[in-house]
C-alpha cells in the first residue's frame, strides 16, 4: 500500500526531469536556426527512446512542453525561453546526433545532458578565417552578377570591415536592428569607392553585392519551411524578424548613398 505513493513521486520526478532536458534541448535548437520539423522530430524520438511521449508548442518567444509517461496517466509541463543567439548549424548537427544516439544506444538522461552540454560549447569557427571567408563569399556574388576584378577587390573589403563592424557590435550588446543599419551603411561607402575614383567599370555592382552578406536568408527559408509544417506563429515570427533585418539593411544602403551623395 505504501509504494504506490512512491511509485507516483518518482515518475513525476522523472517526467520532470525529462521534461526540463527536452525544452532546453529544443530552445536550443530553435536558437540555433534548426527548423521546426527537426525539433519536432529529435524531441519525439528522445521522448519514445525514454518511455514517454511528448507534445508541444513553439510560440515566438518560448516552448510549452508537455511529457506523458507511457500510459499517460501522469504528465509533466515545462516552459523554455528561446535565447537570442545566432544561427549555428554544428550545434544543430551534434544535438541531432545526440537524438539518434539517445535512440540507438540507449543513453539515459545523465549521459545525454552530458552531451548535450559538451556541444552547446563546441568552439565556433575561428572569427577572423570566418572574416576572410564571408569577404570572398560576397565578392563571388559580385563576380556572379557581372562585376569586374576591381569591383570584386572593392566587395570583398567592403564586407571584410562591415562583418567586422558587425561582430564588434553584437559582442557590446547593440541591438540587431542597430548593428545592420550601422554594418551595411558603412559597407556601402566603402564600395562607393569604384564611383568616387572611377577605377571600376562595374561600381553599380560593388554597390549592391556589398550588403549581400546581411540579407536574412536562413530565416526566410525556416518561415517558408514552417509555414509549409503548419507552424504559423513561428513562421509568422521568422518571417518578421526577417523583414526586419531587410528593412534596415535597406536603411544603411539609403544612407551611405545620402552621404556620398551618390544618384544611382
Amino acid at each position: 500500500m505504501t509504494s504506490a505513493p512512491n511509485d507516483v513521486a518518482s515518475l513525476h520526478n522523472r517526467l520532470k526531469e525529462q521534461s526540463v532536458f527536452l525544452s532546453n534541448y529544443a530552445t536550443q535548437l530553435l536558437a540555433c536556426g534548426a527548423t521546426t520539423v527537426r525539433i519536432e522530430k529529435n524531441v519525439s524520438r528522445i521522448a519514445s527512446a525514454w518511455n514517454s511521449h511528448a507534445e508541444f508548442s513553439i510560440f515566438p518567444s518560448h516552448i510549452i512542453l508537455n511529457l506523458w509517461d507511457e500510459e499517460r496517466t501522469q504528465s509533466y509541463s515545462s516552459i523554455g525561453r528561446i535565447k537570442a543567439g545566432s544561427v549555428n548549424f554544428a550545434i544543430v548537427n551534434d544535438l541531432s546526433r545526440l537524438a539518434t544516439d539517445v535512440e540507438e544506444r540507449h543513453y539515459d538522461i545523465e549521459l545525454a545532458r552530458h552531451y548535450y552540454e559538451k556541444s552547446i560549447i563546441r568552439p565556433r569557427m575561428n572569427r577572423w578565417l570566418l572574416l576572410v571567408l564571408v569577404g570572398f563569399a560576397n565578392a563571388s556574388f559580385c563576380y556572379l552578377f557581372g562585376g569586374d576584378w576591381i569591383a570584386m577587390a572593392i566587395v570583398w573589403f567592403a564586407t571584410v570591415d562591415g562583418f567586422f563592424l558587425k561582430q564588434r557590435l553584437s559582442q557590446y550588446g547593440w541591438d540587431f536592428r542597430a548593428v545592420t543599419i550601422v554594418s551595411a551603411c558603412v559597407s556601402a561607402i566603402i564600395s562607393c569607392l569604384g564611383y568616387a575614383y572611377g577605377i571600376s567599370s562595374t561600381p553599380e555592382v560593388a554597390l549592391a553585392t556589398s550588403v549581400l552578406f546581411l540579407v536574412p536568408g536562413i530565416p526566410y527559408g525556416n518561415a517558408v519551411n514552417d509555414m509549409i509544417n503548419g507552424h504559423y506563429l513561428c513562421s509568422l515570427s521568422r518571417l518578421a524578424q526577417a523583414v526586419t533585418i531587410t528593412v534596415c539593411l535597406s536603411v544603411g544602403l539609403c544612407l551611405a548613398l545620402l552621404l556620398t551623395n551618390i544618384n544611382m
